[in-house]
């Protein structure tokens, strides 16, 4: 591996256990309450040691064991709700300074002391992240702002702890999480765009689906 890469500093690690809440007048679960866990903690292949989902389905698993923000984002945010924002959130497990989206890429593969991780795919703001806030707009504002922080998968388990996240690897093909999210959220009919995703093996399965499916039906309706 290249080491010579650059890094960027986990600050804080998060996590959290289901808590109810209430969603538009409906009790809902969720674990996005996370705050700092102030030591250190076992990673591994589906998430952090001490860390819940309340959706496995769509949370967690081995494509999204962690749950990337960068802290660089907050300012913006606080402006938005009008409140200062402690790590962790937005329901992230790491949150980092010295990262973006602009230069993350699909694949990129990542040490943090004796852990390596890789990008998987960007995040999807949820209905979740606007509960937790009071803000039934936020997950769309997050989409448009495109700061949407990312997921890594676990390709070697171990202990993780604040400090240097090490970029060892940076993918070939420099897809990075930026125009993923354009390919995902803006432009939805770029068919070069979708081909170009689909051609990472290192994206995730759920991406990789919907993006497979809207590929299918733009090349469906050319005849």
């Amino acid at each position: 591996m290249n080491t010579n890469l650059g890094q960027a500093t986990v600050v804080s690690i998060n996590t959290g256990k289901v808590q109810a809440g209430s969603f538009k007048g409906k009790e809902a679960h969720s674990g996005i309450y996370k705050e700092p866990a102030g030591r250190s903690l076992r990673l591994g292949q589906t998430g952090i040691e001490g860390d819940e989902q309340a959706d496995p389905i769509n949370h967690g698993g081995p494509d999204k064991a962690v749950c990337v923000y960068i802290r660089d984002h907050y300012p913006h945010w606080e402006r938005v709700l009008g409140r200062s924002l402690p790590d962790g959130a937005f329901g992230e497990n790491f949150t980092v300074e010295g990262l973006s989206e602009d230069d993350v890429h699909i694949g990129d593969v990542y040490r943090i002391g004796e852990t390596v991780v890789q990008v998987s795919q960007p995040r999807q703001p949820c209905w979740k992240l606007a509960m937790k806030w009071g803000l039934d707009e936020l997950p769309v504002l997050v989409s448009e702002k495109g700061a949407t922080g990312f997921y890594f998968r676990v390709l070697t388990p171990g202990t993780v702890d604040t400090g240097i996240l090490e970029r060892v690897e940076l993918h070939p093909a420099r897809v990075t999480v930026t125009e993923a999210n354009r390919i995902m959220h803006r432009d939805r009919t770029d068919k070069d765009g979708l081909r170009k995703m689909l051609s990472l093996d290192v994206l995730a399965d759920s991406w990789r689906n919907t993006f497979e499916k809207r590929l299918a039906r733009l090349e469906g309706g050319e005849g």
